[in-house]
């Protein structure tokens, strides 16, 4: 990410001097394709992908967990005249953990009492409850870090292989296993899924049924192959076609569903299913990250390979391979598009209904080069949605064609977009910037009512006020000038090397205003801050997509880097700040949430998440500086959108430095790291984004003096 081209370095660019004709050989996470094939351009790396973190589900802690007994007791006893008390109980304690935030169901007044609400009412409220305590407890979280060459314990393969079971794989004609349950009991899991979103108590525990119905079955599955030490290793890969006994009475999943309500399932469909997740078993017992780094020392050939997510596209497995991503000219996949209008129907839907039915004009959004390659292009799909245009394939398959969508067909307004490409993104990805900045001028161009097409209105306004065409005026698709990365919000963050929010907010325009332009063909990106600015102005909301487990918004830096919510709010004539929306495709039944929201369900099941927190310590110096690096990154949400409740600081300073014995471990695993820790938590304070106790603020500055003294050597 130095200074020079893009690809094919000349002698003059700094990672070409630098490399020289050093090997460059480099583990690279199997998730991570898009900046491993930066690596290949940029630095003539042989890449070798390697596992992502071995993943368990976040569970329940504290408050959390005595709720979830709380609902359990309401379910038993809800007709009796107990019912009202424990929801009494439910609401007490879901607002100690502070869920009321996430529930806009709970009173907060202090003074409602259930005895004076209806059954429908009470059910409502500990359903929604129940639903926010299922999200919580089944998300996928890294537990510690991969060790190069080490093999998942059973349990870690069991989340993983279930959330790979959760997915419906057309391609390979399987039916994911939960709509096989739900098909067992004559129901779809769609209907399930919608219902458990709206607070349908019994259709909650319905879900949460067919949730542990799953791991009970994957798990039994894997303890079959496990060998005694619970560890999966490659001797278990034989007893894989063993296991089966004598045919077809013998069942891969034993007799996990004897008894119970799912006992009619489809078990043609489920074995069939059952021999892919023993392909993928596998695929992640098969351990080639140490021998391909033999291979490659040894100027031999490595087996190329995929990268992606690994939930999404088992077929990055077996890690040891020679990364690489996939054709750009065939993206977005008819696949991506259909996955794409859920997200964008439920995006613009939940920003009308929490906005009087008004329509967004405008959506700022953020493209990502990963995220792209592992959705194979929904978020440009998104993009294409959002104006009203469909992605067309060629006789070859390339998708170059724009076809628009009616205003008919469409049933809403075009939206229009700003949108912002990260640098990898646009080093990728070339041949779609230039089909997204032509369905938008072709949105523009349309003679249609301006209520009817934002893209229009906007236009035309801005082409007024800046004396341009329309078409140039219709400019949306913005990055980092040619050979840069990043609008550097996350170094000065990183670094505390900020003064005040403007200073990040002009580092942002200065760094990200550049313009690409499919009229003039290969100019490169040009800046375009006047036309940034004016389009901003218009932005009702932001956006960004989550599609893999493994990463979330506080887990990198470069969520918030590319955030432009306190931005927009400082460019809008009226000073309003916009909605900020956050959609969630890392399970099936994908979700839309407030970025406010998004960031208390990541600090809920990691910050704040003991299973989360003892894992990465228990990987020493290193899980030590990645619990730091949630922090800053939480810091760096504040700085730019302001959507970090102040209990996520003050639950972390309970956590992390309230506890002497907590203070202790982190000061011996990596007092460098700890100091940064409480240098967050006294800048979180400084800047205004953390208001607690003097008593807590001074017991912060003797620690930073004391871990101080511990680096320096005083004693």
């Amino acid at each position: 990410f130095m200074p020079g081209k893009q690809v094919g370095m000349s002698g003059v660019c700094y990672p070409d001097l630098l490399i020289g004709n050093t090997p460059n050989i480099y583990y690279y996470a199997a998730n991570n394709p898009s900046e491993a094939t930066i690596a290949k351009r940029r630095s003539y790396a042989n890449t070798i992908s390697y596992l992502t973190p071995p993943a368990e589900n976040a569970g329940l802690y504290k408050g959390l967990k005595e709720l979830k007994e709380l609902i359990a007791s309401y379910q038993g006893l809800k007709d009796s005249g107990r019912g009202p008390s424990i929801v009494n109980s439910i609401i007490t304690t879901a607002m100690t953990c502070n869920l009321d935030k996430d529930i806009p169901e709970i009173p907060t007044d202090g003074n409602t009492d259930a005895k004076d609400m209806d059954m429908d009412l009470r059910n409502l409220i500990v359903g929604k409850t129940y639903q926010k305590l299922m999200e919580i407890e089944s998300r996928l979280l890294p537990c510690g870090l991969h060790v190069v060459g080490c093999p998942p314990s059973a349990e870690e393969a069991v989340a993983t292989l279930v959330n790979i079971a959760g997915i419906d794989r057309e391609d390979e004609e399987i039916t994911a296993l939960p709509q096989l349950l739900a098909q067992s009991i004559g129901m779809d899991i769609e209907t399930i899924y919608r219902a458990n979103d709206a607070g349908d108590l019994e259709q909650v525990q319905r879900l949460q049924d067919i949730t542990e119905a799953s791991r009970i079955m994957v798990g039994q599955y894997v303890s079959t192959v496990s060998d005694p030490s619970g560890r999966l290793a490659a001797s278990a890969i034989g007893a894989f076609g063993s296991m089966f006994g004598g045919a077809s009475v013998a069942l891969p999943w034993g007799d996990a569903l004897k008894g119970t309500q799912f006992s009619e399932i489809d078990v043609v469909a489920s074995r069939k299913l059952f021999d892919y997740l023993g392909f993928c078993l596998t695929q992640i017992v098969t351990d080639n990250e140490l021998g391909a780094l033999t291979e490659a020392l040894n100027g031999e050939y490595v087996l190329p390979g995929p990268g992606g997510d690994p939930i999404r596209n088992p077929k990055v497995l077996p890690t040891g391979k020679n990364i690489h991503a996939l054709d750009p000219q065939a993206i977005p996949t008819s696949a991506a598009l259909a996955s794409a209008k859920v997200v964008v129907d439920r995006l613009i839907e939940r920003q009308r209904l929490e906005n009087d039915g008004v329509y967004p004009e405008s959506i700022a959004l953020v493209l990502w080069g990963t995220d792209n390659i592992k959705t194979y292009g929904e978020s440009l799909a998104q993009v294409m949605l959002m104006v009203g245009v469909k992605p067309m394939p060629d006789a070859l398959g390339r998708v170059n064609k724009l076809e628009l969508i009616s205003l008919e067909e469409l049933g809403r307004p075009r939206i229009d977009v700003v949108v912002n490409c990260s640098g990898v993104f646009r080093d990728l990805f070339v041949n779609q910037m230039n089909l997204l900045d032509r369905a938008v001028k072709l949105a523009a161009e349309q003679d249609e009512p301006l209520e009817m097409n934002f893209v229009r209105k906007h236009a035309l306004l801005q082409a007024e006020e800046l004396g341009l065409s329309l078409r140039e005026a219709a400019t949306r698709i913005f990055s980092n000038a040619s050979g840069s990365y990043s609008s550097n919000v996350n170094l000065a963050v990183e670094n505390s090397s900020w003064n005040d929010e403007s200073q990040l907010q002009e580092m942002y325009l200065n760094r990200k205003s550049f313009a690409f332009n499919s009229d003039s063909p290969g100019s490169g990106m040009e800046t375009k801050t006047d036309i940034f600015k004016s389009a901003l102005q218009t932005v009702d909301l932001t956006f960004q997509n989550l599609d893999s487990s493994e990463i979330s918004l506080t887990d990198v830096s470069h969520y918030f880097d590319s955030d432009p919510t306190k931005l927009v709010q400082s460019v809008r004539k009226d000073g309003k700040m916009p909605a900020s929306f956050i959609a969630d495709t890392t399970t099936a039944n994908a979700q839309v949430r407030s970025l406010s929201e998004t960031v208390r369900l990541d600090s809920r099941t990691k910050l704040l998440n003991p299973k989360w927190y003892e894992g990465m310590l228990a990987s020493g110096y290193e899980g030590t500086r990645e619990i730091q690096k949630r922090l800053n990154n939480t810091l760096g949400w504040s700085a730019t959108s302001g959507q970090v409740d102040n209990w996520v600081y003050e639950d972390a300073n309970d956590v992390y430095m309230k506890d002497p014995e907590m203070q202790k471990r982190l000061m011996e695993t990596n007092p460098n790291s700890f100091r940064k820790m409480v240098a967050n938590f006294l800048e979180a304070n400084g800047r205004g984004y953390w208001e607690t106790s003097e008593e807590n603020i001074e017991n912060l500055r003797q620690l930073y003096m004391e871990v101080e003294d511990k680096i320096e050597g005083v004693k």
